[in-house]
């Protein structure tokens, strides 16, 4: 096992390099990056100021001279050629220097230590209460295939894996955050902007005031999936041969379902969790964050992809593509943890 964690950990190397480079180049090629939008904003500028001063002829006509323009470009790195940047980058990167934010004049580090603690908050509530509802159902559905109960709830479900769950949002905030009915929650922020007044049980009550809305929608657009993946999970296990050897021994149904069949069948629930944790952190919480304009990472990504804070946006990715390379890692160590018939150097597992 542990060749095998540390061919893993080496091929981390060369997939981050290969994400990077190709990302680079692509955002290289996109118009309107941090030059572009500076030089027309300073255009603007100019020619406002001189507009005001009743000229009639002013400088923002003509644009910026070369040489401010050349200025700009040192400001923001583009002075030098496309290769160039992308060694300096990955030599910061070697030293978990990613650089500084080309608009919010902090380094990029500062920035998502700021930010890391309401993404990472909101993810792991969410898959919490995700698994805490899921894995019960679909094991409940497994049971009861074909019954009131497992016809009842896949309609449910069936909702929830269709919708998005921005709409989920969208109509939680209607609802419930003052859009046309009753306004029971806040509609935007982490915490009270007099959360240090509170006491240590107020901010704890505030804390998950705020966060209701967010946790839920995150729940009802992502139970569905794991659900079912639950369920056929403990339904492929249950006409196995082992099981109906436990049942003709007299074990009750119970000890036969989590005594015998829950070990085999979560194998492959923990299989998809890194990907689940991924997609809650990285991908459903950044529309959450947005809508419900939470200072996570997922939002300051969305705004630096707005901005072309190019630090911002490859600092975010490389942090997002490190943490599923690792997250999928410990899921393959998970599986030999829970089931040691599984072997991967004795296997050749690359």
């Amino acid at each position: 096992m542990g060749t095998y964690i540390l061919k893993r950990l080496l091929l981390i190397i060369p997939t981050l390099f290969l994400i990077l480079l190709i990302n680079f180049v692509v955002v290289q090629l996109a118009p309107g990056g941090p030059v572009e939008q500076t030089i027309q904003q300073a255009e603007s500028f100019q020619g406002l100021h001189a507009e005001g001063g009743g000229e009639t002829e002013y400088r923002g006509a003509r644009g910026l001279s070369p040489e401010m323009v050349e200025k700009i470009k040192q400001q923001y790195g583009f002075d030098r050629p496309a290769p160039e940047r992308f060694w300096l980058m990955l030599k910061g990167y070697f030293q978990l220097d990613f650089g500084t934010s080309f608009f919010k004049d902090k380094p990029v580090t500062q920035l998502l230590w700021e930010k890391m603690p309401v993404t990472i908050s909101l993810g792991l509530w969410s898959t919490l209460l995700i698994y805490l509802v899921a894995i019960p159902l679909g094991i409940q559905k497994a049971r009861r295939h074909g019954q009131v109960f497992d016809k009842a709830t896949s309609l449910l479900l069936a909702v929830g894996y269709a919708v998005p769950a921005f709409v989920f949002a969208i109509v939680l905030i209607v609802f419930f955050a003052g859009g046309s009915y009753w306004q029971w929650f806040p509609l935007q922020g982490l915490v009270s902007e007099n959360f240090q007044d509170f006491s240590l049980w107020g901010k704890i009550k505030d804390y998950f005031w705020h966060m209701t809305l967010p946790l839920l929608t995150i729940v009802l657009g992502g139970f569905a999936g794991l659900s079912y993946l639950t369920k056929y999970s403990f339904m492929e296990e249950l006409n196995k041969q082992y099981v109906i050897a436990a049942r003709a021994k007299g074990l009750t149904e119970n000890k036969v379902l989590y005594g015998h069949i829950f070990r085999n069948a979560m194998l492959i629930v923990i299989a998809g969790l890194p990907e689940a944790l991924v997609g809650i952190f990285f991908v459903g919480n950044l529309f959450i964050e947005i809508i419900f304009n939470l200072d996570g990472i997922g939002l300051l990504g969305f705004e630096a992809i707005q901005q072309r804070d190019y630090p911002v946006i490859f600092g975010t990715l490389f942090l997002f593509t490190l943490l599923g390379l690792l997250l999928r890692l410990i899921s393959d160590v998970l599986y030999q943890v829970i089931d040691p018939r599984i072997n991967f150097d004795a296997r050749g597992v690359e």
